[in-house]
């Protein structure tokens, strides 16, 4: 399947800062493949020397580590929108891996064309800096949880910052519910805790009443005391680049 940049539906999201024709006419000419895979799929292998560049225009998937004795790490979880493999394309092989939590739709740059944009089009260049840093900033967040955060605290800050990403990208029911593909799992190997103080931190924020989940969806029912648990107060996000 080949989606036009012109006719993209996620870039006319709130989320995500306008266009000019001349700058989607070199996005869509730059862009190789639209890729479709399942959960599951490991789109980049950390090691991996040749990967492409990716922007995720639907579905779900994370960033991750792992460590030679299998132990994983997840670094960031990507939702639409997201710029993927910038990291890799620096160094000559890529430092981390990337797989797919639900079934998942990729717009695929060549990795090599991608810096024609730093000597063609320099505002798109400074937009995938932009995101760089963006994706750094919130890699930060989640070490802010790691070493200062109770486990409680953590899971309520994750929870938040996933539900404030999809308020942008349009993705909140009118219950207040988002879409959760995560399993405990995912949230142990993000928070850097164990499987087993992960699903009692979850069952006590449940019985809390701060949210509920069901059929892969998860309700928030009480953000402001959410918010004071985690200590964590974020405005609106202003648009952002989308390439």
């Amino acid at each position: 399947m080949r989606v036009r940049c012109f006719e993209c539906p996620l870039r006319r999201r709130r989320a995500f800062k306008p266009k000019t024709e001349t700058e989607v006419g070199f996005l869509d000419a730059l862009k190789r493949d639209h890729l479709s895979v399942p959960p599951g799929t490991e789109l980049i292998q950390q090691g991996q020397e040749d990967a492409d560049l990716y922007t995720l225009f639907s579905g779900w998937a994370f960033r991750f580590k792992t460590l030679p004795d299998g132990r994983r790490q997840i670094l960031h979880f990507l939702l639409p929108g997201d710029f993927i493999g910038l990291q890799g394309a620096m160094f000559d092989a890529s430092l981390h891996g990337v797989e797919t939590l639900t079934d998942a739709e990729f717009c695929v740059f060549p990795r090599r064309r991608v810096w024609s944009l730093f000597e063609q089009v320099p505002q798109l260049a400074f937009e995938v800096s932009w995101l760089g840093a963006h994706e750094e900033s919130m890699v930060d967040e989640n070490l802010v949880s790691v070493g200062l955060r109770n486990a409680g605290e953590r899971v309520a800050a994750l929870i938040l910052m996933l539900h404030r990403r999809c308020r942008t990208l349009d993705l909140v029911a009118p219950d207040n519910s988002i879409p959760f593909p995560l399993n405990q799992g995912h949230i142990a190997d993000a928070l850097g805790l164990s499987l087993v103080h992960t699903n009692k931190t979850i069952a006590r924020l449940r019985r809390l009443g701060l949210f509920a989940q069901s059929n892969g969806r998860l309700t928030l029912l009480n953000p402001k005391v959410m918010e004071r648990l985690a200590q964590y107060y974020e405005d609106e996000p202003a648009p952002r680049p989308i390439i």
